[in-house]
């Protein structure tokens, strides 16, 4: 009998323990990092609305009502702009009015924004190059701008993710300038991996596709459809500008969306998912408003880039 109670006393001395194993293994890690949305509002006719509240804004994360912590109108957080120049052959003509615009966008956006706000310049045909690394030296910027020279392969992808890479670690809003005359020719990258890097480093792709070719025939139709699905994607527009006072229309496009933004975050209240990316929709309260926002970001714990092939170099940025 002696040997039975001390069996049972055992016995009822693990049983707790067991309990609580149990209920160890069934507990998860909840993603509790802040999620930053930049976002452009404009009305029926794609005038910026720039008197709203954080009433105004409802915010869904996997379907699911999130509550905003924090809201600013106008917000004046420094702005990183990774700003890229197609160079490709057929680029060539076009190259001295397009440093021209930039040039003048980079002086605007310098003088009436943050005094943190900088911009690194990189060119891409065959191989990416980094130009300049994030700076407010205009003359330095400028200087590279006359530069440049067209030479045949058009790496985008490549770019966009390099670029990406650039960006993830920086503070405060990022946001990705693209200037090209169509589309990927010679990128190790693809589009979805591109799309990726923009979502992993928070940032806001602008295309810009600079139109010589105004009739369908000789344009890169699908190359301008996959640049339309990662800027609105991303939160971003797409342009389609000639060389000239319709380029520098649109740089003056991109600077408004820039300075009438909303900043809104908040910490993520969503069941587990069953898939790292976590689809994210905004929805304004006021008839007749649109909202131009990233339509998601990937979970905290999700792999920043899946692993390469084994052999296969991923693209190099040139400095």
């Amino acid at each position: 009998m002696g040997r039975i109670s001390r069996a049972a006393l055992i016995a009822a001395t693990l049983a707790p323990l067991g309990c609580l194993a149990a209920a160890q293994e069934r507990t998860f890690t909840v993603d509790v990092r802040l999620v930053r949305l930049l976002a452009a509002v404009q009305d029926d006719h794609g005038k910026p609305a720039g008197d709203l509240n954080k009433d105004d804004f409802t915010v869904y994360d996997n379907g699911v009502k999130q509550d905003v912590s924090v809201f600013e109108r106008y917000t004046q957080q420094p702005l990183s702009v990774a700003l890229l120049v197609d160079i490709s052959g057929s680029t060539a003509k076009d190259l001295k009015y397009e440093a021209d615009s930039v040039s003048r966008f980079l002086k605007t956006l310098f003088r009436e924004g943050n005094p943190l706000d900088s911009c690194a310049l990189f060119t891409f045909n065959w191989e990416v190059r980094l130009r300049t690394s994030f700076t407010r030296n205009m003359q330095r910027l400028e200087h590279e701008m006359r530069l440049l020279r067209g030479e045949a392969g058009t790496a985008m992808y490549d770019a966009i993710w390099l670029a990406s890479q650039e960006l993830e670690d920086r503070e405060g809003r990022k946001v990705v300038v693209l200037v090209t005359d169509g589309g990927d020719t010679y990128s190790i990258k693809k589009f979805d991996d591109a799309l990726r890097a923009l979502h992993h480093a928070d940032a806001i792709l602008y295309s810009i596709v600079v139109m010589p070719i105004t009739n369908d025939a000789g344009r890169n139709i699908g190359g301008e459809n996959a640049l339309q699905t990662l800027s609105v994607n991303t939160g971003g527009r797409i342009f389609y500008p000639s060389v000239g006072s319709t380029l520098d229309q649109t740089f003056d496009d991109i600077l408004r969306d820039l300075r009438t933004q909303y900043y809104l975050g908040y910490y993520p209240h969503t069941p587990p998912a069953t898939e790292r990316f976590h689809h994210v929709e905004v929805k304004m309260s006021r008839p007749g408003l649109r909202v131009l926002t990233r339509n998601g970001y990937y979970g905290e714990f999700a792999a920043t880039e899946p692993p390469a092939p084994s052999g296969k170099r991923g693209p190099r940025i040139t400095r």
